[in-house]
């Protein structure tokens, strides 16, 4: 079937929840999962990946109510080369508006020995498996994982029995982001001149950031011809990452004199879904980070500044709110309404409903209370404290810590668990540790802490400390996070939040999350 293609349009294919969830230590709940696909959806991002089905039946149920939900976006799941795979990926998404199963398998040397298939034999898996795909569903995508390491014959070989089996988009991942941008572009414009059929389908790219270049490798096979990016949402992604959806977005929209292709994302939202996926996710955004890192529109040289106020062109490339990020501040403080809290967080691209604002309003308050002026990384915060604390089956209710250099710290906590107020007094090195042992001692668990990270939400000694933890118990990897203007009690929240999420995972999801052989994928 020949698809109807755009040659300028560029199609983004964001696989936050899939390549990007894979990073050790991302994993999002179930609700974060649906919150994140429905702000891509929104804001225009053309295919969604949004899970592999058979990897657990979380990642199932999440798939399968992603496209159930979807309204624009096509809806992925991701299957390996097998009929099985492939079923239950079907069985996910196929209640989608627009459904599309994606199946791959290694066709490099390396790869092709883990199945120990021949050449002859991997060709006929491909044809079985691409047809099988296609049978179920009329929007396949295929790709031979490892590509850019895969002999050119046999990968121009393998592409052709794909297409032939009817996959409608063909992606090149570059999995271990071996590539230079030469050869990006060079491999995706040979393959679209040597391989039969080729006109008649999409080709894609996906590439990993292990030298730096994935994105330079992405818009380098777009102009090979490539019509479709597979990237993230802040670069998330196993190793070192992978093409950057923010980058190749504003890239495509700063640069359009030299890469005269457009998508059809709506960048003024991209602050606020980088700001959410950071926050489920737990690995915060680097403060350089192209796009929406803190410094990315901050300037501090004295020649910059001046400039800046002359003429904003003069050191800024994009504005801040074509990215979706306020120009100028509104300051809100202790006398500041509702009114004004619902106009900044609608510059902030956040749209609550009245019981939300009126939750987050108190917070604000309470804040304001403590702090002179409530920036903006402030009440972004705010809005993510409370998420889900309701339901939680560990809830802090009071914590009292005396420390200083007269001897050990000592922290008193009082937590309700399942509903039942506990009291504990512990002493420890320092009063994080002091904490953390009380939360241990009302709430016993063999979880082992691999991740304590703190950061200032904004300047000044009455800033807001965000901490993040992460923990593993069990083969199952939790990440919380929290804010507060005192240290400590941001770190006892974010340990018990991420306690909470190892209790959803081993108890709402009905088994740890199983760990199967997908985590080189594309």
């Amino acid at each position: 079937m020949t698809q109807a293609i755009d040659k300028d349009r560029v199609l983004i294919f964001d696989t936050t929840l899939r390549d990007g969830e894979q990073s050790p230590g991302a994993t999002m709940t179930h609700e974060e999962k649906l919150e994140i696909a429905e702000l891509l959806d929104e804001m225009g991002v053309d295919i969604i990946e949004a899970g592999f089905p058979i990897a657990s039946e979380g990642d199932f149920r999440a798939v399968k109510e992603i496209a159930e939900r979807s309204k624009n976006s096509v809806i992925c799941g991701l299957a390996r080369a097998n009929l099985t795979d492939i079923d239950r990926c079907w069985e996910a998404v196929q209640h989608a508006g627009k459904p599309r199963i994606h199946t791959f398998i290694g066709t490099s040397p390396l790869h092709r020995a883990i199945p120990n298939l021949t050449m002859d034999e991997m060709a006929e898996r491909i044809h079985e498996t691409v047809t099988h795909a296609r049978n179920l569903c009329g929007n396949v995508q295929w790709s031979p994982m490892d590509a850019t390491r895969t002999e050119w014959d046999y990968l121009c070989r393998v592409i052709e029995i794909a297409i032939k089996a009817g996959a409608t988009t063909i992606n090149i991942p570059d999995t271990v982001g071996y590539t230079a941008p030469v050869e990006s572009a060079d491999l995706i414009k040979r393959l679209i001149e040597t391989v039969p059929g080729a006109d008649e389908v999409v080709f894609a790219t996906h590439c990993h950031n292990d030298l730096g270049m994935a994105t330079a490798n992405a818009l380098a096979a777009v102009a090979g011809g490539a019509r479709q990016i597979e990237c993230t949402v802040n670069g998330l992604g196993e190793r070192a990452g992978n093409t950057a959806l923010e980058e190749v977005v504003m890239a495509l929209k700063v640069r359009h004199d030299i890469m005269p292709w457009h998508t059809g994302v709506d960048s003024t939202k991209i602050m606020n879904i980088s700001r959410r996926v950071a926050t489920a996710s737990g690995f915060a955004v680097q403060f350089n980070k192209a796009i929406v890192g803190k410094n990315a529109f901050a300037h501090e040289s004295g020649i910059h500044q001046d400039g800046m106020l002359k003429n904003a062109e003069t050191f800024e490339i994009m504005r801040p709110a074509d990215v979706g990020l306020a120009a100028s501040s509104l300051p809100l403080g202790k006398h500041s309404g509702r009114a004004a809290l619902r106009a900044k967080l609608r510059d902030l691209g956040i749209d609550l409903a009245d019981n939300q604002l009126k939750d987050v309003f108190v917070r604000f308050k309470d804040l304001a209370d403590r702090k002179k002026e409530v920036y903006d990384e402030d009440i972004l915060a705010l809005v993510h404290a409370g998420e889900d604390a309701a339901n939680d089956a560990l809830q802090i209710k009071s914590l009292r810590v005396a420390c200083g250099t007269g001897g050990p710290a000592e922290a008193t906590l009082v937590m309700e668990v399942d509903g039942i107020e506990k009291t504990a007094t512990q002493q420890g090195d320092g009063p994080v540790d002091a904490t953390f042992k009380a939360v241990r001692e009302l709430h016993p668990n063999k979880a082992h802490l691999q991740l304590y990270q703190v950061h200032a939400v904004t300047e000044g000694t009455d800033a807001q400390a965000t901490v993040s933890v992460r923990l593993e118990e069990d083969g199952n990897i939790a990440t919380g996070q929290s804010a507060d203007t005192d240290t400590v009690v941001a770190s006892a929240k974010a340990y018990v939040n991420a306690l909470n999420r190892l209790l959803v995972r081993r108890g709402k999801t009905g088994q740890d999350r199983k760990e199967i052989s997908y985590r080189d994928v594309s």
